[in-house]
């Protein structure tokens, strides 16, 4: 193996890590803003608090879903 090959192995490691990170914090980010509003909602309108945590959950769902396509995708790039 040559020092570029090692130096570009160790870059894509550092940068899938980078990405999984980002992706975990900003699933995070994004499922809290959803409890806020979803919370605010109920605040507003309690009548309708089936609805709203239908959508709650469902969105949350997306997110977390999406979340972790991006962390399997950092995985492929760090052991491919």
């Amino acid at each position: 193996m040559t020092l570029v090959t090692i130096l570009l192995e160790g870059l894509a490691q550092m940068g899938a890590g980078i990405g999984a990170a980002i992706a975990a914090i900003a699933a995070g980010i994004g499922i809290g803003n959803i409890g806020k509003g979803a919370l605010d909602a109920l605040a507003r309108q309690p009548e309708v608090a089936g609805d709203i945590r239908t959508n709650m959950i469902i969105s949350a769902a997306l997110i977390e879903g999406v979340a972790f396509f991006a962390i399997v995708v950092c995985f492929l790039i760090l052991f491919v």
